[in-house]
């Protein structure tokens, strides 16, 4: 697998993060039975593979239709990839995700919001997809691109059906160390892409 899927995968497996959702999961559908469940983890899954799909195939086409270059929007993807990245490794966005699951009253709706939008497809890995959609100048990466969307929402929905058993085994120390080190890695991929961002627009000027 060419670096940049390589990137890729890991950017987007960290700024969704799985495992992180497994107890946010839980909380949004306490109460709930296991087909319940399963229903809401199905239809979730289902809502932010087709949003990052859409964002892959058409997301540089809307930025050059509202005048955005591709490296402007590099280095702002890259801002808020670090913005995430810098919430993962103080502790914050776990937090923001409590606040968003206090902020959605009605139960039936939780597969879309928040699970779905913002905690699965998120600005964060809308950003990471568009960016690397925009630099698949194949067909084949696109397509690598699209296997890789489906993969990191499976194994969030192998997530959503383990969440108990997750968090049973993931203690409190796990969580905090594991957060951390997605983070870390978050932080340095986020800060490469602003990175390249300023060294295409230098060589262009």
């Amino acid at each position: 697998m060419p670096e940049d899927l390589l990137n890729a995968m890991v950017t987007l497996f960290v700024t969704i993060d799985p495992i992180g959702l497994a107890p946010v999961f839980l909380a949004l559908t306490a109460g709930q039975s296991r087909a319940e469940r399963r229903r809401v983890a199905i239809r979730a899954s289902l809502i932010a593979a087709g949003i990052l799909i859409g964002a892959s195939l058409v997301g540089e086409w809307l930025l050059e239709a509202l005048g955005i270059s591709l490296d402007a929007f590099r280095i702002a993807g890259g801002l808020l990839l670090f913005i995430i990245a810098f919430e993962m490794l103080f502790n914050r966005r776990q937090q923001r995700k409590v606040e968003q699951i206090d902020a959605s009253d009605e139960a039936a709706h939780v597969a879309a919001f928040p699970l779905a939008i913002p905690l699965m497809a998120g600005p964060g890995a809308i950003s990471a997809t568009i960016l690397v959609a925009a630099g698949a100048t194949e067909a084949m990466r696109l397509v690598w691109l699209e296997v890789i969307i489906v993969v990191i929402i499976g194994l969030s929905f192998l997530a959503f059906l383990s969440a108990e058993w997750i968090e049973r085994a993931l203690t409190r120390t796990g969580r905090i160390v594991l957060t951390r080190l997605l983070g870390l890695i978050l932080g340095a991929l986020s800060v490469q892409f602003v990175v390249d961002g300023i060294r295409s627009i230098v060589a262009s000027s």
